[in-house]
């Protein structure tokens, strides 16, 4: 027997009282938290959905995600977060992808209408007769409605009238599927990543472990609860060590910085840009983090030197970096505390974990490389679900292949040059973004960069970077270029320079550099 919902029913034993969870006003404990989703177990066992069955949860860090996530848990079944930036049809794809038997859905805002989103692809899923038509639960944006403003639709207030908050946990093995986690499908269709319970479990265990506790800890989860990164490293670790979960639906720099001063927040995690948000934020109005505050970690994305550097000098601690992937559970690797913190490195393997560079062919590649990661551990997936060919293309001898290019120091810490995918080609020579983004960072007009290829008549590629300046810096795009000249190599520099206010993001708040070409 192995359940990763022993992270909620552990705490809420040990501590029922304790906060667990804050949002606005709304303060529950860890005992309210566990009953809600006994609760939900209850419910889906009598709607007959238990143990293999697959049930998806469409939800921004609101209070509901983790009692739904966890009831699901608790009935033995799989949870299949959905990013809540998915239409209908994307809905509906990975509704039927996962075979999701019932889906909890926020009933969202004008602005953002998930509610009647996900039931037009919770409609179009079951017109090949799965799930049930009763097995969609609306979760509302007004606190406790009962009434839902979708025809024909129960609230889950509604649907939870009458049922028990006591509930025995099925028992799961370790190697059951606990979550199924959908790539960001940059090519191709999104796919479901399997994690098993000892997957999620071993890995927020090993996080907890890495992470400088408070006594009384309070985590800002900024980081969508429905991407792995957040669901590991804040909530799932956040509750093992019954730590606060103060949530923030969407990330804004002032009321982040507002609420850690208020919460007296202990742990940030963020991805690069929430860190530079933060740092333009602050140099903007001269607000400091609050003293309380002990552990910031980055991830998601390669964080760029300069600001880490930044982060560094303006508040005295260092953002503790690390790496990973959705079948990875997420985390593989970190600047972990107690040891030497390499800027622009995304550390060495967490514990149990292995990590190599191989070439194209699965070859090992001995001391520095560059070449691809893979990984191997207690925190890779099983596979992709239903997709064995794309599974055997990643995954061998236990060894799971990232996509991911780097190089390793005599010290054997990681740092990541680029994702093969992004990797430019132009005129025959291999340059990598993330190296010239670096570069063009150190100018002293530049905020923020990302580069990619575009497409060439001759040289097959050429280089573009787009760019946010800094408030009130004054620069052409001539010399920029021109600049760019004098510092990279002639097959390396940008030809092509656009300004730009913002980036398009993923609801994670990582760069669409797809969106940019």
């Amino acid at each position: 027997m192995l359940n990763l919902s022993v992270v909620l029913e552990d705490s809420a034993r040990e501590r029922p009282d304790r906060t667990a969870v804050v949002f606005g006003d709304l303060r529950m404990p860890y005992s309210l938290v566990n009953s809600l989703a006994n609760q939900v177990a209850d419910l889906l066992a009598s709607r007959g959905i238990g143990k293999g069955d697959k049930v998806a949860l469409a939800c921004p860090n609101l209070p509901y995600f983790p009692f739904v996530y966890f009831g699901i848990l608790k009935a033995g079944a799989t949870v299949v977060p959905l990013n809540v930036l998915l239409q209908s049809r994307e809905i509906a794809y990975h509704l039927r992808d996962s075979e999701a038997k019932a889906l909890f859905c926020f009933e969202g805002s004008p602005d953002l209408p998930l509610g009647q989103r996900g039931h037009e692809g919770f409609r179009e899923a079951i017109s090949d007769g799965e799930p049930h038509s009763d097995d969609f639960f609306l979760l509302p944006a007004t606190p406790l409605a009962t009434e839902s403003g979708i025809e024909g639709v129960q609230t889950i207030w509604s649907a939870l009238e009458g049922r028990s908050d006591r509930f025995e946990t099925v028992a799961t093995a370790p190697d059951d599927t606990a979550v199924i986690l959908y790539t960001s499908g940059t090519t191709g269709q999104p796919k479901g990543a399997e994690l098993s319970h000892q997957n999620m479990l071993m890995n927020a265990m090993v996080s907890d472990e890495m992470f400088e506790r408070a006594g009384d800890d309070v985590f800002l989860v900024t980081l969508p609860l429905f991407h792995s990164f957040g669901q590991t490293v804040m909530m799932n670790t956040g509750f093992r060590r019954r730590a606060t979960l103060v949530l923030v639906p969407r990330f804004d720099p002032a009321s982040a910085l507002a609420l850690m001063r208020d919460e007296a927040v202990t742990m940030f995690a963020g991805v690069p840009t929430m860190y530079w948000s933060l740092l333009t934020s602050i140099h903007a109005d001269g607000t400091e983090l609050p003293a309380t505050l002990q552990t910031a970690v980055a991830g998601g994305a390669s964080l760029p030197v300069e600001v880490l550097k930044d982060f560094e000098k303006t508040f005295g601690m260092p953002v503790l970096e690390g790496y990973g992937l959705s079948e990875t559970s997420p985390v593989a690797s970190f600047n972990q505390p107690g040891r030497v913190t390499k800027a622009g490195s995304i550390g060495t393997p967490i514990w149990g974990v292995e990590m190599k560079l191989v070439d194209t062919g699965w070859k090992t590649i001995e001391g520095e490389g560059p070449g691809e990661i893979a990984i191997r551990g207690h925190n890779v997936m099983k596979g992709y679900y239903n997709r064995p060919e794309a599974t055997a293309d990643v995954m061998n001898d236990g060894w799971f292949r990232t996509g991911d290019i780097a190089t390793r120091d005599a010290d054997g810490y990681y740092f990541i040059v680029d994702r093969a995918k992004d990797m430019i080609i132009r005129g025959g020579y291999n340059v990598y973004p993330r190296e010239l983004e670096e570069v063009l960072m150190t100018h002293e007009a530049v905020s923020l960069a990302a580069v990619v290829g575009v497409p060439h008549a001759s040289h097959g590629e050429e280089i573009k970077a787009y760019v946010i300046l800094k408030p009130g810096a004054a620069l052409t795009e001539d010399a920029l270029i021109a600049w760019c000249k004098e510092n990279m190599a002639a097959y390396k520099y940008p030809r092509l320079v656009e300004f730009r206010e913002s980036f398009p993001m993923t609801a994670s708040g990582k760069i669409l550099k797809r969106e940019l070409r």
